[in-house]
């Protein structure tokens, strides 16, 4: 995911930082607990489309870092 792209887009509900999850190709808002899914290099930034994420998930997320690629 372009580095520049991903500081613009923020959590559609939010308004959070998102962070790149590569291996998943997802983007991840910690604070409301969303994987936004990234489909053909296009992120996917709609609430309906996200996968809520597990409290454990949402903690090693937040505290693990991702990279942009």
């Amino acid at each position: 995911m372009d580095k520049q792209l991903l500081s613009l887009l923020v959590c559609p509900l939010c308004k959070g930082k998102l962070k790149y999850d590569a291996e998943a190709a997802e983007l991840l808002c910690t604070f409301d607990g969303l994987a936004f899914p990234v489909r053909d290099g296009v992120p996917v930034m709609l609430e309906g489309e996200a996968r809520r994420m597990s409290e454990e998930e949402k903690l090693e997320k937040a505290q693990k870092k991702t990279t942009a690629e």
